[in-house]
């Protein structure tokens, strides 16, 4: 087992393999075919499944609520654990909405931001609605890149209410470091759902889950409907759900990214910068207001 991940390791971390292996293929047709695949409840596809998963991944079901799980999907989407995930109490600590590698982070220069050094795109075109990006003008933002191994349910970063969802159909791009550095505006032209926000103090908050090769679908439980590369429903949804503090939102069907925006004032908490590994409820931003050691 040992030599299959170390020659695996030597392999993915060939950028043009890598780049290659993750990108270079039918996306979308694969990506469809896995979403068929993964839900197969047949005992011997899901410890195939499985198996070649933790083969591939740094696989740890050790959290998870179930030990025993129906197909692969049923793996992908697992719950936790009751108190596996505690949720930052400090109602001026906006916290993390999942498990995740920070990607690009810091301030919204206007409206444009970074995927990776040299890779800027405008968050309007992320949006889809160059009003809708407005509130976050010279804001902050901080991108959260989900492994595939990774818990995939993200949660309520902060007291805080949906009141739209907007739906932008795309392409499966890999969501790597690797593909961030090869792909110009790769977060525009994936499938994503923007969900705007607004905290309980008044403030906007955008979430934005990108979807990404083999997941391409997302859960929102403000929605009654999946939101994957077939749905034909409307693209811009009014909502109005409210949510506490660390509440589960919704979940991927695979690993891949949330990009949090926050308006001027906010702050990106102690330690988070790029590189930085989070886990859900833990301090992702500071909302406006004097710091505590000030």
């Amino acid at each position: 087992m040992k030599m299959l991940r170390h020659i695996r390791d030597a392999l993915l971390q060939q950028e043009d393999i890598n780049f290659l292996l993750t990108n270079r293929v039918p996306r979308v047709a694969l990506t469809r075919f896995m979403g068929w695949f993964s839900k197969i409840r047949n005992p011997l596809v899901r410890e195939l499944s499985i198996g070649t998963w933790r083969l591939f991944t740094e696989l740890d079901l050790s959290e998870a609520k179930k030990t025993r799980f129906a197909s692969m999907h049923d793996c992908f989407t697992r719950e936790l654990k009751d108190g596996a995930r505690p949720i930052d109490p400090d109602p001026a600590v906006m916290s993390s909405p999942c498990d995740a590698i920070v990607g690009a982070c810091g301030p919204v220069a206007g409206i444009e931001v970074f995927q990776a050094k040299g890779f800027p795109y405008s968050a309007a075109e992320l949006f889809g609605d160059a009003q809708a990006v407005e509130p976050f003008r010279g804001g902050t933002f901080v991108t959260l890149r989900l492994t595939s191994s990774m818990y995939h349910r993200f949660h309520a970063p902060h007291d805080c209410t949906v009141e739209e969802v907007r739906y932008l159909s795309g392409d499966t791009w890999n969501v790597n470091p690797i593909a961030l550095k090869r792909v110009e505006r790769l977060f525009c032209r994936n499938e994503r759902a923007v969900l705007r926000t607004r905290l309980a103090s008044g403030e906007p908050v955008a979430i934005v889950p990108v979807a990404a090769i083999l997941v391409a679908s997302m859960r929102l439980h403000c929605l009654d409907v999946l939101l994957h590369l077939r749905y034909r429903g409307p693209d811009r949804v009014a909502v109005s759900v409210p949510y506490r503090k660390g509440q589960e939102m919704g979940w991927f069907e695979h690993g891949s990214t949330l990009i949090v925006f926050a308006p001027k004032g906010f702050v990106l908490a102690d330690g988070i910068e790029t590189g930085t590994r989070i886990r859900m409820g833990q301090a992702l931003m500071r909302l406006p207001g004097p710091r505590p050691d000030a």
